[in-house]
C-alpha cells in the first residue's frame, strides 16, 4: 500500500521507553500476558487470566470494580504500585522494537513504536470499521487515568516486496541477535522482542515508512480513542502519538477471521420464526466444524449466516431481494452493500429482529465455540459469520468506506503485556 507523496507525508514511527515486566518479579512472562481487551471472553476468560498470575495485565486493561470511575482508578493505582514495586520497569532509552510471533507455519514480524496520529481524511492511517461511542469513551477514560497505552494496535502496510530493504532489512538483521525477551503463551505462540537502537537502522525504517500508508487491522476503538485524547490537548506532546505494531503484509500476510454475534434475549426459536419469508433457513448437521463448512459453501454464493444456541445449527441464506432493497443503503459501493455484516445489521438486526446495537443486547465474540457455548447457556442466539477477504477490506478502506463495526478479526494479534507505553516518560 505505497503512496508516492513527499517523505514528510507518510507514516512516522518514533522510539519510546517501553514499560516491560521484570521477569524476576513475576511467575513467568507468559502468565502475565493477555489477548487484547476485546478478545478476552468474559467472565470465564477474565477469571482464568486473573488466576494465572497476580500481576496479569488483565488487571490493567479490564479492571473489575462497581463503577467505571472506580475501575479506571483501580487500574491507575495498580500500575503505579507495580512500578513502585519493580514489577514493571521502563527501558533505559527510547527505542523501536522488533516483535516476532511464531506458531508452526505462522510467522509474523513487525515494528512496535509510537506512531504519529492522523485523522482518516489525511489518508495515512485508514480505518475499515465503524466504532461504538461508549467503548471509545471507556477506553479514553482508562488511558486518561492511567496515563498509558497498555496494548499496541495492529496496523498493516504494503512494502515493495522482493529483496528486503528498509524496515524489512532491519528486521531481518535484528532477529539474528539475542532478544530482550522470549516466551511461549498457552495458545502455542512463541513471542520474541528486540530493541532497535542503531541510528542508521532507525533511518532506514523511517525512510521506508515515510512512503507508506497503513490499514488498521485490529484496534479501531483504541485508534479512535487516541484521536479523541489528542483533540483534548492544548499543546503538542506525547498524546500526538499512539502505541502500534506495524506489519508489512507483503512479507507476513495476516489471517482474517470473522467476529460473531451473541444476541442476548433472543432465543433461536424466535429468531428462526421471524425469518419466514425473508431468508431461506435449513438445518445443517454438526459438529461445529462440519456446520462451518456448510456456511463457507453457502457464503461463496451470497450472504449466509449460521445460527446456533438451541443445540443445533441453522443455515440462513438467500435473502429476499426486496428486503435488501428496502433496508440496505443505496449510497454505498456494491462491495459494501453485499457484505454479510451489512446485511446482518441493516436487514436482520434493524428490520427483522429489531435488536438495538448496544452491549446489553449484542455481544461480539471472536471464538466460534465460545459463541455457541454462551448462546446455549443463555438461551440466546449466536450468529456465526464467514470471514471477509482482506482485499475487500483494503479496497473499501482506500475508498474511505467503513464496514459495520466488528466485521473482521485480523491476526495473529500482538500479546498484551509484553511492552507498554507511559506518556509520562515521553
Amino acid at each position: 500500500m505505497n503512496t508516492s507523496g513527499p517523505v514528510d507525508q507518510g507514516l512516522r514511527l518514533i522510539p519510546f521507553r517501553g514499560l516491560r515486566y521484570v521477569p524476576e518479579r513475576v511467575g513467568s512472562l507468559a502468565a502475565v500476558t493477555s489477548p487484547p481487551y476485546d478478545v478476552v471472553v468474559r467472565p470465564d476468560g477474565l477469571h482464568h487470566l486473573e488466576s494465572a498470575d497476580p500481576h496479569n495485565i488483565v488487571r490493567l486493561i479490564l479492571p473489575q470494580a462497581d463503577t467505571a470511575r472506580d475501575r479506571h482508578r483501580q487500574a491507575a493505582d495498580t500500575l503505579d504500585r507495580w512500578l513502585a514495586e519493580g514489577v514493571i520497569a521502563p527501558d533505559p532509552d527510547p527505542v523501536l522494537y522488533v516483535y516476532e510471533q511464531r506458531n508452526g507455519e505462522i510467522l509474523q514480524r513487525g515494528l512496535i513504536g509510537a506512531l504519529a496520529l492522523s485523522p482518516a481524511a489525511e489518508g495515512l492511517v485508514l480505518p475499515h470499521e465503524d466504532v461504538m461511542d461508549d467503548v471509545v469513551a471507556d477506553r479514553a477514560e482508562l488511558m486518561r487515568t492511567t496515563g498509558a497505552h497498555l496494548e499496541p494496535l495492529l496496523l498493516t502496510y504494503r512494502g515493495d516486496g522482493g529483496t528486503p530493504r528498509g524496515a524489512g532489512a532491519v528486521i531481518d538483521r535484528t532477529v539474528l541477535r539475542e532478544p530482550l525477551l522470549a516466551t511461549t503463551t498457552e495458545d502455542g505462540f512463541r513471542h520474541r522482542l528486540w530493541a532497535v537502537t542503531d541510528p542508521s537502522d532507525r533511518h532506514e525504517i523511517e525512510t521506508e515508512l515515510a512512503r507508506n500508508q497503513a490499514l488498521i487491522a485490529d484496534g479501531h476503538h483504541r485508534w479512535a480513542t487516541y484521536l479523541r485524547l489528542q483533540r483534548e490537548q492544548t499543546a503538542p506532546g506525547p498524546w500526538d502519538y499512539g502505541l502500534v505494531l506495524l506489519v508489512d503484509t507483503t512479507r507476513h500476510p495476516l489471517q482474517v477471521r470473522a467476529i460473531h454475534r451473541l444476541l442476548r434475549g433472543l432465543p433461536v426459536s424466535r429468531a428462526l420464526k421471524a425469518l419466514t419469508g425473508h431468508f431461506r433457513v435449513q438445518r445443517v448437521e454438526g459438529p461445529l466444524p462440519r456446520a462451518l463448512d456448510a456456511l463457507a459453501e453457502a457464503a461463496a454464493a451470497g450472504n449466509a449466516f449460521l445460527l446456533a444456541g438451541d443445540g443445533a445449527f441453522h443455515l440462513v441464506d438467500r435473502p429476499d431481494p426486496a428486503l435488501l432493497a428496502r433496508t440496505v443503503r443505496a449510497d454505498r459501493p456494491d462491495a459494501w452493500r453485499t457484505l454479510d455484516a451489512t446485511v446482518l445489521h441493516s436487514a436482520l438486526l434493524d428490520e427483522v429482529w429489531r435488536i438495538p446495537d448496544a452491549p446489553e443486547h449484542i455481544g461480539y465474540i471472536h471464538d466460534t465455540a465460545a459463541a455457541v457455548e454462551q448462546a446455549e447457556r443463555l438461551d440466546a442466539t449466536a450468529v456465526l459469520m464467514h470471514p471477509v477477504r482482506e482485499e475487500v477490506v483494503r479496497d473499501l478502506a482506500r475508498q474511505g468506506v467503513t464496514m459495520p463495526r466488528k466485521s473482521t478479526s485480523f491476526g495473529p494479534k500482538p500479546a498484551t503485556g509484553l511492552v507498554m507505553r507511559s506518556l509520562a516518560l515521553d
